[in-house]
């Protein structure tokens, strides 16, 4: 079943029923479409306003968990001033879906900085440590002692690389060494 709104701008809607579920409404997302699950004795009504509801409800959590470019600019914003002293001011930030290879990535050049659409829904403090170390390469280019000093102000740096390394081995990613730490020199991304 659809949902009443636009079939362009909502995706799939598949309702379950339950003759075992008794009161409870839940949803969940599967790939591109949302899965509604209901009590088998609900009427069409019903049935419609809860998949209403429980879409509502899902879309709230998605933009919670995801972010808009202009609520990234102001995370960023907000990083800067806790870890960096507010020097770093980024021209852009926002979302990219191209980075097959990166967790982010900046441009000194133009302060622009992107964060692949694959960090969405992972823990925040995950995305701040993306969205810090980009930072530094607005007052760093390179990846040597200066630039991880400044990285290493972010109190929760090291678990952050090793969460980011567990999910690219979990996906069976090559690692480049941008994401181990200082050791490596690089062209001013986080690398998976």
């Amino acid at each position: 079943m659809s949902s009443p709104r636009d079939p362009s701008a909502t995706p799939a809607v598949e309702v379950r029923r339950s003759a075992r579920r008794r009161r409870t409404v839940s949803a969940y997302r599967d790939g591109d479409r949302t899965v509604v699950l209901i009590p088998a004795r609900m009427t069409r009504a019903e049935e419609r306003e809860w998949v209403d509801i429980m879409l509502a409800r899902l879309a709230k959590q998605d933009r919670r968990r995801r972010p808009s470019d202009a609520a990234l600019e102001v995370r960023a914003a907000d990083l800067s001033r806790r870890y960096l002293d507010g020097r770093a001011a980024p021209a852009s930030v926002r979302w990219v879906a191209n980075q097959g290879a990166r967790w982010g990535s900046c441009t000194p050049a133009d302060r622009t900085i992107r964060l692949s659409t694959r960090l969405q829904g992972m823990p925040s403090w995950v995305v701040d440590y993306v969205l810090v170390h980009e930072l530094a390469h607005l007052l760093v280019a390179g990846h040597g002692a200066r630039f991880w000093a400044l990285v290493e102000a972010f109190p929760r740096a090291e678990r952050a690389r090793g969460y980011l390394e567990g999910v690219a081995a979990a996906a069976g990613l090559a690692m480049s060494g941008d994401v181990d730490g200082p050791a490596g020199e690089g062209d001013g991304s986080v690398r998976q």
